[in-house]
């Protein structure tokens, strides 16, 4: 303490000395002078809080039995006055006492609009000041987080009390610090909060418009997106952001407030969906918000130094953000354009995504693609993200270009792949990484088919890594109940069985997705690399994946699509690697049961409206866009592998299936049949006879002749009963 002034030594001295309250509040006035002054240091300041003593500063903060000279508000602001100087020590800050008085700051700002404050507000700013020195701070936005103070300072800036932009900055700076975690489950305080500031935003027309959209930016990330999407409902701020955005497009405006506009347009789009921008049930805000981030692009990323380029990270991630969506949009084909609009439209984006190759082949070339910065390392993840979502469309332009790229987004997509998979083996703290192969997939699709693309994926081992994101994902989509400890089992026992959160469910249906995908890559590499396939160990390991798991997939809706998937996968597989199926491999045997049922379950004429009509299953029905070429493909590559691994049809047999196609066929009207399911099953029944001498006669007994004179199956006819 040799440091401390002697001015402040003198005073602790004398506060210590003092015998009562009025004294000890009469040493006050010379304290408030001495903190403020440029002599009172850290350590001055911490002589005089443990002189002081917190219990009497907090005594004339909330008591009402306090000396009648002077009104209760002096007290207070006294008090405030001081723990205000003593808050911009770290020391003092996150001191116990300190901490415990959060509840009474808050209950002062929450009283700003009493008319006990109307006459001295500033005691009002004190305890803003107080809250905002607190919350730098961890231990300081811990306790603000567990006292509710994010819903509170909500509700001040939504009732518009007196200093609301104080509420506002302390709300920013916790929900940055927390997160999703900000917000509790009730998403009222949310909504009332987002509505009031998007009101402001929209009918704005200052700077403050601007400054307002990063506030929302940065305040709609945090949200938890699946709380506030299902209470939607009644709620008007979507609207707000809306116009107020749209009000952004239309207006001349230079980079100051275009960036905070694209950032706050960027965020939207991730909670909302790309919905939000036909919001008026119109094209144009989409085309312009389009046309706005591909031009963005390619002014930020034009023959610039990697340096500036990077420096721009911020602004040219949330253009990706809306390109990325826009792009996905436009693949539905739900968007009608005319030819004018589609092809300036194409040319935007080409210009833009022209920059991003150049770009990146630069990044890829430089020291910088191993830097381990965290903003740089994301800002990489996202260029290769936006390029992936890029390359799935369009599967013709730069090719030269993206084959010499192709390693280098391989590389970063592995990478972040696994940094998934750590995360999810470990404690899951914070946001899941993105995975960008996961994203990259649907281009690694058109990748599979071309030859020299292919040549690189093979090089690099990408078919190992696309296996280990297979049994990954398969293992998201195949939610299984936590294991009971054996302890607790028996008190369990009567328990309903537990279902997936909605997170669990959300995380399913991306990893479905991701499967499809996977199986469609796979199969392409089966059949355009069959030496690899025959004898790759990549590909011996898929097989024993795919018939050991397919028969452990639940029977349920939400699974048929990736059911079929690697039921197909698998018949490609087994048709390539017949020479090593073992006779009555077990596994083999149930993954072909498994593969029968999905084969056999897709037609029918039982739920048809008409008893002579061949319909596509109900089950089936609503994925059929899915599922359609798949089956045919299927049935196709059944009629492959059985003349390879003669024994299957025994399965065919014995499960009733053949039989079960003659009978269905012969109620089908003549003439009904489409062409290519009569094909299918012609082919199929004909290579059954072919390879089992057992099947003539089961066929023959279900009344195959008239099913073969109905539909007019020589083929089988021939084969069955002759010439």
């Amino acid at each position: 303490m040799t440091d401390v002034p002697e001015p402040v030594r003198k005073c602790a001295n004398l506060l210590k000395g003092t015998r009562s309250d009025t004294e000890k509040f009469a040493a006050l006035f010379m304290v408030t002078k001495l903190v403020k002054g440029k002599d009172c240091n850290a350590e001055g300041k911490k002589l005089l809080f443990e002189a002081i003593g917190f219990p009497f500063l907090k005594k004339l903060l909330v008591s009402k039995d306090l000396p009648n000279d002077c009104p209760p508000l002096v007290y207070k602001s006294v008090a405030l006055s001081i723990l205000t100087c003593f808050c911009q020590e770290e020391e003092l800050a996150t001191h116990k006492d300190i901490i415990d008085a959060i509840p009474t700051l808050l209950e002062i700002v929450e009283q700003a609009d009493d008319e006990d404050y109307e006459d001295n507000l500033i005691v009002v700013s004190e305890a803003y000041s107080c809250l905002k020195s607190i919350a730098s701070h961890e231990p300081g936005q811990q306790a603000l987080l567990a006292t509710g103070a994010i819903p509170k300072m909500s509700q001040i800036y939504s009732a518009q009390s007196f200093q609301t932009d104080e509420a506002l900055h302390l709300i920013v700076l916790l929900v940055n610090q927390f997160g999703k975690i900000s917000w509790p489950e009730d998403p009222t305080a949310f909504h009332a909060l987002i509505q009031r500031i998007a009101l402001d935003m929209e009918t704005d027309h200052t700077d403050r418009k601007y400054e307002l959209c990063r506030i929302l930016a940065d305040i709609l990330i945090t949200c938890r997106k699946e709380i506030v999407i299902n209470s939607l409902e009644g709620q008007i701020w979507p609207e707000s952001l809306f116009k107020g955005c749209g009000d952004i497009l239309k207006a001349k405006i230079g980079p100051k407030q275009r960036d905070p506009a694209l950032h706050l347009i960027a965020t939207t789009l991730q909670v909302l969906g790309i919905q939000w921008a036909f919001m008026d049930e119109q094209k144009q805000f989409f085309l312009q918000l389009l046309q706005l981030a591909a031009i963005e692009v390619r002014m930020q990323m034009d023959e610039k130094k990697l340096e500036t380029t990077f420096k721009q990270a911020d602004l040219l991630s949330c253009c990706f953000v809306i390109l990325e969506q826009c792009i996905e949009y436009m693949a539905t084909d739900q968007l009608d354009l005319e030819p004018k609009e589609k092809q300036t439209t194409y040319t935007a984006l080409k210009g833009a995504f022209n920059q991003v190759v150049a770009v990146l082949t630069r990044v890829s070339q430089d020291k910088i693609r191993d830097s381990v910065n965290p903003r740089d390392k994301k800002f990489v993840v996202a260029i290769v993200k936006v390029l992936s979502a890029w390359l799935a469309q369009e599967t013709t332009a730069m090719r030269p270009a993206i084959y010499k790229l192709l390693p280098f987004m391989l590389k970063v997509a592995n990478e972040s792949f696994h940094d998934l998979k750590t995360w999810r083996a470990g404690p899951r703290e914070g946001e899941p990484p993105i995975d960008v192969l996961r994203i990259m997939l649907p281009a690694l699709c058109h990748f599979a088919v071309e030859e020299e693309a292919r040549r690189v994926l093979f090089t690099h081992k990408q078919d190992e890594v696309l296996l280990e994101a297979l049994e990954f994902y398969f293992s998201i989509a195949h939610w299984k109940r936590p294991p009971i400890p054996r302890a607790e089992r028996l008190k369990r026992m009567n328990e309903p069985d537990p279902v997936p959160t909605p997170e669990q469910q959300a995380e399913m249906k991306v990893a479905r997705t991701a499967i499809v995908a996977l199986c469609n890559i796979l199969m392409n590499f089966t059949v355009l690399e069959p030496k690899k396939a025959e004898d790759g160990p990549t590909f011996a390991s898929l097989l024993k994946f795919v018939v050991e798991n397919l028969p452990e997939l639940k029977d349920t809706p939400d699974n048929l699509v990736i059911h079929g998937n690697l039921a197909v996968l698998g018949l490609l597989l087994l048709k390539q690697q017949s020479k090593k199926v073992k006779q009555n491999d077990f596994s083999i045997c149930r993954y072909i049961q498994a593969t029968i049922r999905f084969l056999w379950d897709a037609y029918n004429i039982d739920e048809s409206n008409d008893p002579t009509a061949l319909v596509v299953s109900i089950a089936y029905k609503g994925f059929w866009s899915d599922l359609s070429e798949l089956w045919f493909l299927g049935m196709q590559t059944m009629c492959g592998v059985l003349p390879l691994v003669p024994w299957l049809s025994e399965f065919a047999l014995e499960s009733g299936w053949a039989e079960g196609i003659v009978k269905t066929l012969k109620k089908v009207k003549i003439g009904t049949l489409p062409a290519n399911v009569k094909s299918a099953y012609e082919d199929f029944l004909s290579q059954l006879v072919d390879v089992n001498g057992d099947v003539q006669a089961v066929l023959k007994k279900a009344d195959a002749l008239r099913v073969c004179r109905n539909h007019r199956m020589m083929d089988l006819g021939k084969k069955l009963f002759g010439d």
